[in-house]
């Protein structure tokens, strides 16, 4: 193995003033952790894989290994939409059969701090469309909501069936040194991904078997179980044996293997909107045994089209009147209508605060520096230091619409600033941060390559769950900070040690 090379982690303090209060920042360097070595010395939840990297011909073997994955992949038809390329529209998703390992004590950190992170934006929800306490404490401020497209003025004054807005979430995380995870976003709306966690896991073991037999990695695969779980405790009250269903959009959706895949895990039906329809605000599933009322719908199609009749009129994939049974109390909806207004980059900045005010607690996982654009000061400072910072679209999502200014070419900065100038609103920036890397396979040896970590949260009656993993994204491009693979990033199978 070529040994990674010595990394180490710099902060440097900053103060930003924002809204009245005085913040704290540790900014990162531009030198990556490497999760793997410290320097010369293999950290300790790497200690048996490196084991396995000094025996002869370790190397031919993932080597050997990493084809056939690639052969497993395409037999299962794991495949995802590029929407704009012309030449290709779909593509294997790239996987690295190197894993990614986290100690049992850095897990237990992450978790607690994503589910205190979910629990304390499902809050904020409920007071968003609720009594609004946390504007009137001036916490957070009310132009966050106006004129905010992810606000859903018809969800006010309504509550989905045991309070749960956010029954699966997506927290998008960073690693900067060996202390410090840092959350990039939220994504409470319909989190993909998860299905790509289970089958990264499924082919490791299958490839590597002796692995799991000398490595205590701690299971994911009872995900769909606890999913399924969740899903059928938020029923409407008074329903003693839910039917829960998973609704996509077709067959054309890039996610569409996650949707079949999660249904079929589950054993319940996958429905189109022609599937379903609405009697006396209920809902019915057309079987070949005559109607079934479906009590739970696990929902991958965005609020516009979910319904013609409330939202987007010429939608053929949704519901017509689904809306006005969900408001009756008669169906749950998985994820909640209305929750992009808890993932919006703009609100983003404003968790550590809602934490502190719903939960009364300090935030375990920290929040990136974050600049908004709308405001001249914020905006001109960014600009100044444009080579240094990432800017976003406050709705962009699969890294689409981003400027990455350390790799930015000059007239793709400058063309970029153009739109800013042109509609600053619209964006948001934040310190381009040092990820972490991780050992990866180049086709020819290991080489540390960036990443970040999607753990999957559930929130059922019982309060937040999450499955010790989640979906380890990899710039497969060396040098390159973009995870996603609609941008060339790939996927590794996240290790959790269980001792």
């Amino acid at each position: 193995m070529t040994p990674a090379p010595a990394l180490r982690y710099k902060g440097t303090a900053t103060r930003e003033k924002k809204n009245n209060h005085t913040r704290r920042t540790d900014i990162p360097s531009i030198k990556a952790f490497d999760e793997m070595r410290n320097g010369q010395r293999v950290r300790p939840p790497y200690t048996d894989y490196a084991k396995f990297l000094r025996r002869r011909n370790a190397l031919e073997r993932i080597a050997q290994r990493h084809a056939q994955a690639d052969d497993m992949f395409r037999r299962l038809g794991i495949t995802f939409a590029v929407y704009g390329q012309e030449e290709q529209d779909e593509r294997l998703i790239p996987f690295d059969v190197i894993p990614r390992i986290i100690a049992k004590d850095e897990w237990d950190r992450i978790s607690k701090g994503v589910c205190q992170r979910v629990t304390a934006l499902n809050t904020f929800i409920t007071d968003v469309y609720g009594k609004k306490e946390i504007f009137k404490a001036s916490k957070v401020p009310r132009s966050l909501l106006k004129n905010n497209a992810e606000y859903c003025k018809e969800m006010e004054g309504f509550t989905p069936p045991g309070g749960i807005y956010t029954h699966i979430s997506g927290v998008d995380l960073v690693r900067t040194d060996e202390d410090d995870f840092y959350v990039l976003e939220d994504n409470l709306r319909c989190p993909s991904g998860v299905s790509y966690m289970l089958e990264n896991r499924d082919v490791m073991t299958r490839l590597f078997p002796d692995l799991f037999d000398q490595m205590p990695v701690a299971p994911v695969g009872h995900y769909p179980a606890d999913l399924l779980a969740v899903l059928r405790s938020t029923a409407p009250s008074r329903v003693t044996d839910p039917t829960v269903v998973v609704l996509t959009p077709g067959r054309f959706n890039s996610a569409y293997f996650e949707h079949a895949f999660l249904a079929d895990e589950m054993g319940v039906e996958l429905v189109e909107g022609k599937d379903l329809y609405v009697r006396k605000n209920h809902v019915f599933m057309r079987t070949i045994d005559g109607p079934q009322r479906v009590d739970v719908i696990y929902r991958r199609i965005n609020d516009d089209f979910l319904d013609p009749k409330q939202f987007n009129t010429d939608s053929m994939l949704g519901v017509p009147g689904l809306f006005q049974a969900y408001r009756s109390g008669h169906v749950t909806l998985a994820n909640a209508v209305g929750n992009g207004i808890a993932d919006d980059k703009a609100v983003y900045d404003y968790v550590p605060e809602m934490i502190q005010h719903y939960l009364g607690e300090e935030p375990i996982l920290k929040n990136v520096p974050t600049y908004h654009l709308k405001r001249k000061s914020e905006r001109d400072e960014v600009l100044d230091k444009i080579t240094t910072m990432v800017i976003k679209e406050v709705h962009g999502a699969g890294g689409y619409g981003m400027l990455v200014g350390p790799k930015a070419a000059k007239k793709e900065r400058d063309e970029y600033v153009r739109k800013v100038l042109a509609r600053p609103g619209n964006y948001i920036a934040q310190p381009a941060l040092a990820l972490s890397t991780c050992p990866t396979f180049d086709g020819k040896k290991l080489d540390p390559r960036h990443v970040d970590l999607r753990p999957y949260v559930l929130m059922g009656r019982d309060g937040p769950t999450v499955v010790p993993g989640g979906l380890t994204r990899v710039a497969l491009k060396k040098g390159s900070l973009v995870v996603n693979s609609s941008q060339g990033g790939g996927t590794k199978d996240t290790w959790v040690l269980s001792k």
